[in-house]
């Protein structure tokens, strides 16, 4: 890793070389950004100077980098991805190997069954509760993940929100029932457009909640999340780079990797499970193809190019995010 781009190879308070660390948790006095949190009364992680930030696109390589960094920071990884919480779900969710765990401690992965909904407020809960984990060992924090929702709320906190309507989802579930999510993410293109860029077209469950939100408060979705103005966030966040050909490749040869080391057979496995795979995890690439596959929609080699497809296009909006930390340093893989 280039330190000149990244700036600083230790947090202040963190041992060096991936030790153990000192007898008591590091020096983490709360930054302004965690104090502005309190403030404004968004709830938000206790982000500290003990705390670092690897992200970019899936494929790109995040995991592999994270061991020696961890280690280098004196620091346990904290996943922000939404979907390394299910469990069960390994080969399509390409989480951290067992080795990769064995050589630095994970937390918040496989933390809930697959047929089990899995908010970002959780993550939040689950992740505070890791941070406070890891400085009550004297460990450094280091996130690693792509999710942006999770990065998102990290950064910013997560405004208070509506709790939900059934009479209101309902309604709109009808809808999508009848006539497809499409047009449920037209109508949310028209009122909330940022919300809508953000959300597949066939992902029912996040439109709704959006339609639901404007519908209940009379503002976007998207307001919740106002950006933070503490450049503390960007200041340490790596972003792993990649030229677009290569990451688009490597998706691709994962893809097919997947199939080859047996997503079918976990597919089949967890529907097999109380309650199947849920609506949530099934947001994951490569599992709403497989069912399709077990249940005869489709054959394997069109299972593996929506796999591809929709891989391509999730990475494509992680970095139209990522890239807007211009202060980032991005780190080639």
């Amino acid at each position: 890793m280039d330190t000149d781009r990244t700036r600083s190879t230790a947090a202040p308070g963190c041992p060096q070389g991936g030790g153990t660390g000192p007898s008591g948790p590091p020096s983490a006095e709360p930054t302004t950004l965690a104090r502005a949190a309190g403030e404004s009364g968004h709830p938000r992680l206790p982000l500290g100077d003990d705390c670092w930030f690897l992200s970019g696109p899936t494929a790109s390589g995040k995991s592999a980098l994270a061991i020696p960094l961890a280690r280098r920071l004196g620091a346990e990884i904290v996943s922000v991805d939404s979907m390394a919480v299910y469990r069960r779900l390994d080969v399509g969710t390409a989480k951290p190997t067992a080795a990769q765990r064995s050589a630095v401690t994970h937390h918040v992965i496989d933390v809930v069954p697959p047929a089990e909904p899995y908010s970002v407020a959780r993550w939040l809960d689950d992740a505070s509760r890791a941070v406070a984990d890891c400085r009550s060992r004297g460990r450094c924090i280091l996130f690693v993940g792509g999710t942006p929702l999770y990065l998102r709320a990290l950064r910013d906190g997560l405004a208070p929100l509506p709790p939900a309507d059934p009479e209101v989802r309902g309604r709109l579930a009808a809808e999508a029932e009848r006539g497809g999510p499409e047009p449920l993410h037209a109508r949310l293109t028209d009122i909330d457009p940022t919300s809508a860029a953000r959300v597949h077209p066939r992902d029912t469950r996040r439109i709704i909640r959006a339609l639901e939100v404007a519908e209940a408060t009379g503002r976007p979705l998207s307001a919740a999340f106002a950006p933070a103005p503490d450049p503390f966030f960007e200041s340490r966040l790596m972003i792993v780079d990649l030229p677009r050909a290569a990451l688009y490749e490597r998706i691709d040869r994962r893809v097919e990797r997947m199939f080859a080391d047996g997503l079918i057979e976990e597919t089949r496995a967890a529907l097999a499970l109380p309650g199947g795979i849920g609506p949530t995890a099934r947001q994951a690439a490569g599992y709403a193809e497989a069912i399709d596959l077990v249940e005869g929609r489709i054959d394997a080699a069109e299972a593996i190019r929506r796999t591809q497809r929709r891989t391509r296009q999730l990475a494509k909006r992680q970095l139209t995010w990522l890239r807007s930390f211009p202060r980032a340093a991005w780190v080639a893989a």
